[in-house]
């Protein structure tokens, strides 16, 4: 049956505290809806799938313990069936902002700790977001550094505990680039496949535009293969598995990271941990080296992402690069070395156009296709 043949335009579904006009369709079981005072909502619904039941009973339990969660404003009574909700209206999505424009060094951990604030509430009672990604964190605007007034993720419909028949059973949930190891091997997963997740998604936004680290070159969505060459790439950046990990596998998962390992031997390896400084700054490649780790429980959660060291400022860099664009502005100068993040660097190195910190061996990551 076709969503659309749900609510047409115009059509006033009752609340239990309000009435909301349908507007607009946005996309399958999703529409656009006007209150009483014309703000706009968000409605949610779909014929035969408990997911909008399932998100209800999620925002209900949580939505009051933390204000990055996109909330429910209101369940609808009329229509009775199917089970239709009205959410809160954001302007836009990461995804989409991240892709008019690159977020800033505020906006970035502006963001990560509205989605790690997030995750920790869902984590502290057992829930796992089987579908984190840029396009399913919302947001509004302001002016200012940080052009974000509202952070919050959404789409909760696919939340579970992680003793559900989903979790253990192994069952494959997200869209694959966005995925755990754990996941794409159809492990079981706990709430570290959501660490996982996020920091994909911090490796997206610091590059910026729709890149994903873990696109496959040349395959498409629904190529036999996707799932096979989005866990080349994860081996390939953020490989080995360790030896322990065995711990915790089937035969049948071994014989799968067996074959990684052959198609992929280390030589092929291209760490994250080499990208060069103009790319990912060390502080950042620190902090996303240990939240990629293949093995979950080697991955920390998201309160002691939280408490890490990589939330203090930045005012020692900024104060760096300050110094150094200063110091280029005399010519005769620019035979001096210095020291940046302990290494020697002629200040010729830092002209417009120069390799920026590219030392021997250090290589650039792929651009985003």
């Amino acid at each position: 049956m076709l969503m659309s043949s749900l609510f047409r335009i115009g059509q006033v579904l009752k609340g239990r505290i309000g009435k909301y006009t349908i507007t607009k369709e946005v996309q399958e079981a999703v529409w656009f809806a006007k209150n009483q005072v014309q703000e706009t909502v968000v409605i949610k619904s779909v014929q035969d799938h408990p997911r909008i039941e399932n998100e209800r009973d999620v925002l209900k339990r949580f939505q009051h313990r933390t204000h990055c969660l996109r909330p429910l404003v209101d369940e609808i009574q009329e229509p009775s069936a199917p089970v239709t909700i009205a959410l809160r209206y954001l302007e836009s999505d990461l995804l989409d902002a991240s892709i008019k424009k690159t977020l800033n060094r505020k906006e970035l951990k502006h963001v990560s700790r509205c989605i790690l604030e997030a995750l920790k509430v869902l984590h502290e009672d057992g829930y796992v977001h089987t579908d984190l990604k840029p396009d399913n964190v919302f947001v509004n605007f302001r002016e200012g550094d940080i052009r974000f007034s509202d952070v919050q993720l959404g789409d909760l419909g696919g939340c579970y505990p992680v003793d559900s028949d989903w979790a253990t059973s192994g069952t494959l949930v997200g869209a694959p680039m966005w995925s755990s190891p754990e996941v794409i091997l159809e492990m079981p997963w706990n709430t570290a496949t959501n660490i996982w997740s996020f920091g994909a998604v911090l490796i997206s936004l610091i590059y910026g535009g729709d890149f994903n680290l873990f696109r496959p070159k040349g395959v498409d969505r629904d190529h036999e293969e996707y799932l096979l060459e989005v866990l080349k790439e994860q081996f390939r950046y953020f490989a080995p598995f360790p030896a322990k990990f065995e711990e915790v596998t089937s035969p049948e998962t071994i014989n799968s990271i067996l074959y990684l390992m052959q198609e992929i031997p280390q030589e092929k390896t291209t760490p994250f941990s080499r990208t060069t400084e103009r790319e990912v700054i060390k502080k950042d490649k620190d902090f996303i080296r240990k939240i990629m780790m293949l093995d979950w429980r080697d991955r920390p959660t998201a309160k002691e992402l939280l408490e890490d060291e990589w939330w203090k400022d930045d005012e020692d860099t900024a104060v760096i690069w300050s110094r150094l664009s200063a110091s280029l502005l005399w010519p005769d100068s620019l035979n001096t070395n210095i020291s940046l993040q302990g290494r020697s660097i002629n200040k010729k190195a830092l002209l417009p156009g120069a390799d920026l910190l590219c030392g021997p061996g250090e290589f650039t990551t792929p651009a985003s296709e």
